[in-house]
């Protein structure tokens, strides 16, 4: 038996069974590299706040960030060596006071806890993940809104329960698609705009700053979080975890706004149907002929697995105690992995969006299927004065058992049938969504 091929350290986090987010800006964001980098950033950020308070000198805080910029820390060790600990907060700690040196090493990290870092690592990651997955929502909104214009009145069938319904227009649909996308551009951004940086020490009282010379410990935090580049927290949140649910609800959100667009681009797309097409579809590794509306697949996907992530990171909110054993551990995963599919369908998004390929004429096309009973509703409601709503429901009934053509129905010879004059307020309806920014 051939032995497995052992990963390098480049190697590890490439995604191989994620083709959604892959590659993708969101994955870099989210790699080991970039954890570390929010790590170091929050450990040095902690030494320039205190020499803000004149509880550490200048130069403390100079050696200590001049070491976590620029000093070589090895990603694969600290993995192996966070079992230890349960975090790999701890064996970098003691890397990073041996690369700052004896004279100033005592400042790395003093009168924090392992949690402090890690929490406001991971909300430096998570605020900077937003910003690229916010980017892609803005291009993906102003796509839709051009096919929404673009189509206005573009006829098409309604489907209700997977059946034809009433007309509507492929503009309110492209409308609605970006409606969901704002929504989610929305709540994200106010999301990321809340995260704060985390500071309280090993029970969340700021006690060793006090110890350690602060005369009010409680201006810590503030100064802290403007280092780092966060939200002053109100209090220390080891065991409030709201930053951690707001994540979790934003994130599955939006996985599930792209997956609206998503699915009903599937359904659209399929060959009976054929009304649209992503614009560059993915191939087959046994049916050449074959175009696979692959951006739709992968971020249906995403909004499949996306609430179960979620589900994990709201059954932390269950915190016992002032520091938590396991439910904060269990955080950490699935909110990466979260911020990488979310990632991921957003950046497919916008390719799918920008290519997506309307076929009007096939839509106006399948309007005439039903040879005229997709206008039914319309025709019951002016059938009822002349015949009565009892006598007028039946005949339509009758006559879509019978499956004859409306227009050959000898009681509605001078009914309108045309179904692009039924399609309601959707045109307006559209102007007033697009009039959302």
């Amino acid at each position: 038996m051939t032995p497995p091929v052992e990963p390098t350290a480049a190697e590890s986090d490439t995604g191989l069974l994620s083709p959604g987010w892959a590659g993708s800006p969101a994955a870099t964001a989210t790699s080991d590299a970039a954890y570390l980098r929010a790590l170091l950033d929050a450990e040095a950020a902690l030494t320039r706040a205190q020499w803000a308070l004149g509880l550490a000198p200048a130069e403390a805080a100079t050696a200590v960030t001049e070491a976590a910029d620029g000093h070589p820390f090895d990603v694969r060790s600290l993995a192996e060596r966070a079992r230890a600990g349960g975090n790999p907060v701890i064996p970098l700690v003691a890397d990073l006071t041996k690369a700052v040196g004896d004279a100033y090493g005592p400042y790395v990290h003093r009168g924090a806890t392992s949690q402090d870092i890690m929490d406001t690592a991971t909300m430096l990651v998570a605020v900077r993940t937003l910003d690229l997955i916010l980017g892609d929502l803005g291009r993906t909104e102003r796509a839709l809104a051009r096919l929404a214009a673009g189509h206005r009145d573009s006829a098409m069938p309604g489907r209700t329960l997977t059946q034809h319904a009433v007309p509507t227009t492929f503009g309110l649909k492209a409308a609605g698609w970006r409606s969901l996308v704002l929504d989610a551009r929305d709540r994200m951004t106010a999301v990321r705009d809340s995260l704060p940086a985390q500071l309280g020490g090993a029970a969340g009282t700021l006690a060793a700053f006090g110890a350690y010379g602060a005369s009010d410990p409680t201006e810590l935090p503030a100064t802290y979080a403007h280092e780092v580049g966060l939200r002053a927290p109100d209090l220390p949140w080891h065991t409030l975890r709201t930053p951690i649910a707001d994540l979790a609800g934003c994130l599955a959100l939006t996985a599930g706004a792209l997956g609206k667009l998503a699915v009903d681009v599937l359904t659209l797309s399929r060959t009976e149907i054929a009304e649209v097409a992503e614009g560059s579809g993915g191939g087959s590794s046994a049916m050449p002929h074959k175009s696979n509306p692959v951006r739709s697949t992968l971020i249906a996907s995403a909004a499949r697995r996306a609430p179960q992530l979620a589900a994990t990171l709201y059954g932390s909110l269950a915190a016992e105690d002032e520091r938590p054993a396991g439910s904060w551990q269990a955080e950490w995963e699935p909110l990466r992995e979260l911020l990488r599919l979310v990632g991921g369908a957003a950046r497919d998004a916008v390719e799918l969006a920008e290519g997506l390929r309307v076929r009007a004429d096939v839509m106006r096309a399948h309007l005439d299927l039903t040879h005229g009973l997709i206008v039914s509703e319309r025709l019951s409601a002016e059938l009822a004065p002349v015949l009565g709503r009892a006598r007028a429901k039946e005949l339509l009934t009758r006559l879509a058992a019978e499956g004859k053509p409306l227009d050959q129905a000898p009681e509605l010879t001078d009914v309108d049938l045309d179904p692009t004059h039924y399609t309601g307020s959707a045109g307006a309806l559209t102007d007033r969504a697009l009039e959302r920014r």
